[in-house]
């Protein structure tokens, strides 16, 4: 391998650590997408630490590791973060055992169950929205209702739409504006490419800010995430960006390539040479 022909060893290599997108990077819907599976083995390999950092909030963290192990990836609970994880501990920051009105799926309410929350229908100090496939119009219109009366709105992500191997479908972005626009309130986001959520991957792993590395497909959240923090960033051509589309944005990753797969060992270890 790269650090073995370099004659590098454990205690020789600079720390590193990855925060991996997952939807358009390691699958699209329900296909593995090429590469994926080689490149996280080559990361276990060599003890390289990494957490699967997702905005969907649909699934608890163990229902993401299941998913992944059913595509052929190895996978356990502790190496997924979820949007719905980084909302849920905000909130218990922010007042302690407080109370949530969920707009959203299982995941979500698991997360905040998890952290001390209660879901309830009225009287609700929060107004919670993550994306879903069975949410309803009267769910918005109660989550409308409680802000009116006084419920603090957040989002567990911004995103506008989700991929899948179909196309796209509404995000909780499109789903939470529908509640900005009726109250003229602004949802509060937790998700990439907000710090919070960012940060709180990042320790996690137990890396500093320049031992991070963010790989995405969304420029608008993954990249931008990456760019604010400090992080070094790699975009991948396998979700919904397109080469041509990098011309438009101010900021730009460190790294462009198809496919997670593509990441060349340099990259991963160049840090480690220019220290040497």
């Amino acid at each position: 391998m790269f650090w073995h022909r370099y004659g590098y060893t454990w205690d020789t290599m600079a720390n590193i650590g990855f925060l991996l997108d997952m939807d358009g990077v390691i699958y699209r819907g329900s296909e593995l997408i090429p590469g994926a599976c080689d490149f996280v083995t080559r990361l276990r390999n060599i003890r390289i630490p990494f957490r699967y950092l997702t905005n969907n909030s649909q699934r608890a963290r163990r229902d993401v590791a299941l998913k992944l192990c059913r595509l052929g990836i190895d996978a356990k609970e502790d190496d997924v973060f979820t949007c719905a994880m980084a909302t849920a501990r905000f909130l218990a920051t922010q007042k302690p055992g407080g109370t949530a009105y969920v707009i959203g799926e299982h995941g979500l309410a698991a997360a905040l169950h998890r952290n001390g929350y209660t879901v309830v229908d009225d009287d609700a100090d929060f107004v919670v929205v993550g994306e879903g496939r069975t949410l309803t119009f009267e769910m918005i219109e109660r989550g409308v209702r409680l802000v009116e009366k006084g419920a603090r709105l957040i989002a567990t992500n911004l995103d506008p739409n989700c991929p899948t191997e179909h196309g796209i479908r509404p995000g909780c972005g499109a789903i939470v504006a529908m509640i900005e626009r009726a109250t003229g309130v602004q949802a509060f986001s937790v998700g990439k490419p907000s710090p919070i959520m960012m940060r709180a991957a990042r320790k996690e792993m137990g890396l500093r800010t320049d031992e991070t590395v963010m790989v995405g497909d969304t420029m608008e959240t993954d990249i931008l995430g990456a760019v604010q923090m400090g992080y070094r960033s790699v975009l991948v051509l396998s979700g919904g960006t397109k080469r041509e589309d990098l011309s438009r944005f101010a900021y730009q990753p460190d790294l462009v390539v198809d496919h997670i797969g593509m990441i060349p060992d340099e990259f991963i270890f160049g840090r480690a040479l220019a220290c040497a």
